[in-house]
C-alpha cells in the first residue's frame, strides 16, 4: 500500500524444477532487540490451503516495523510459485521449506515458523522433522484436529471439502463477495485474498491451486496424525485457535488444544482469538501483537517455560 514498506519479490529454487515465490520484508527501525524482543529471530510465514503469501501482508509489515526480518512464501502449487505435478505431501513440502531456509542465507538461520490452517499442519510437521532448523512455531487456527476424525472415509472427506468450481467466474463477482463477507477486513486482507487467483485478461479468475493439487493436499491432510506430531514436538509452540462461533467446530478445536497440551513435552501456550478463520487477514495488528508478546517473554526462543 502507498506510503508503507513493501516486500522484495523473489524466486528461490528449492528442488529440481521447483522455484518458490517469496516476499522478503526487511527489518525496519533497527535491530529487533532494541524494541525489547527476547531474540532477533526472523519469521517465516506459511499460508493455508489454496491461499497465498499476500494474506500475511498485514502481519509481515508489522513484524518488519518491529525490527524483524520476515519472509512469506507461496508454497508449491500456490500463488506465483511453480506447480509441479507431484510433491504435495507433508514430507516434500517440509523439504521445500528446509531448502528455502538454507537458501535465504545468513541472518535467516533457525527462524520462527508461523503457519495458518493447513500451513499450521505444515509448520508442525516441519518442526518435528527439522527441530534444529527452527527455534519455535506459531500455529494459527490449525494443527489441532485431524480430518480422519471429522469424516468417516476419504471419499466423504473429498466430497465435503472439494473446492467450488471457480474457473471463469467474473472478477467483479469475487470482489463483491469478499467485500460483503469480510466487511471488517482491512484493505490488505482483501487484496491478499484476491492473490489466491489468477486474474485473466477477460477479467475472470482461476484459482492458482489446481483442483488436482488441491485434492492431493487434502489427501495428505487426511493421513496426518496431529497427536503423534505433538508427542514428538521438541520446540516451543504458540497455539492461536479461533472461535468463529461454529459451536461444533470450536468444540473440536478446544478438544484439540487440550490433547496437544497433554501430549507435548515442549513449552506451549494458547491464545484464543474471536473472528474469521483467516484471522491473520482480519486482525493482523492483534495477531502480530500476540506473536511478538510470546517472543518478548521468551516462549518462542525457549527462554522461559510455558
Amino acid at each position: 500500500m502507498a506510503g508503507q514498506p513493501q516486500p522484495v519479490d523473489e524466486r528461490i529454487r528449492v528442488a529440481d524444477g521447483v522455484e518458490l515465490r517469496v516476499l522478503r520484508w526487511l527489518a525496519q527501525n533497527g535491530p529487533a532487540t532494541s524494541s525489547g524482543s527476547a531474540s532477533a529471530a526472523p519469521f517465516l510465514l506459511v499460508h493455508g490451503l489454496a491461499s497465498n503469501a499476500r494474506l500475511w501482508d498485514g502481519v509481515a509489515r508489522r513484524l518488519a516495523e518491529a525490527g524483524r526480518s520476515v519472509v512469506a512464501v507461496d508454497l508449491r502449487g500456490h500463488g506465483h510459485s511453480d506447480k509441479p505435478d507431484a510433491g504435495y505431501d507433508f514430507a516434500t513440502i517440509s523439504e521445500d521449506l528446509k531448502s528455502l531456509i538454507r537458501a535465504l542465507g545468513p541472518g535467516f538461520e533457525r527462524p520462527i515458523l508461523v503457519g495458518q490452517s493447513w500451513g499450521a499442519g505444515v509448520v508442525l510437521d516441519f518442526a518435528v522433522r527439522h527441530a534444529d532448523m527452527t527455534r519455535g512455531i506459531v500455529l494459527v487456527d490449525g494443527g489441532l484436529t485431524d480430518l480422519w476424525d471429522a469424516f468417516p472415509t476419504w471419499d466423504v472427506c473429498w466430497e465435503r471439502l472439494a473446492p467450488p468450481q471457480l474457473v471463469g467466474m467474473p472478477l467483479s463477482s469475487v470482489e463483491v463477495y469478499f467485500r460483503s463477507a469480510h466487511a471488517d477486513w482491512p484493505e490488505e486482507g482483501f487484496e491478499g485474498s484476491l492473490g489466491n487467483f489468477e486474474i485473466r485478461q477477460d477479467q475472470t479468475i482461476a484459482p492458482w491451486l489446481s483442483r488436482d493439487h488441491h485434492k492431493a493436499i487434502l489427501e495428505a491432510m487426511w493421513g496426518q496424525r496431529t497427536a503423534a506430531l505433538w508427542a514428538a514436538l521438541r520446540v516451543p509452540a504458540l497455539i492461536i485457535p479461533v472461535d468463529g462461533g461454529e459451536s461444533e467446530w470450536t468444540r473440536a478445536k478446544r478438544a484439540g488444544v487440550a490433547a496437544a497440551l497433554a501430549a507435548t513435552e515442549a513449552a506451549a501456550r494458547v491464545a484464543w482469538f474471536t473472528g474469521d478463520h483467516d484471522i491473520h487477514a482480519q486482525h493482523p495488528a492483534e495477531l502480530t501483537e500476540a506473536i511478538l508478546a510470546a517472543d518478548c517473554d521468551g516462549l518462542l526462543s525457549g527462554a522461559v517455560p510455558a
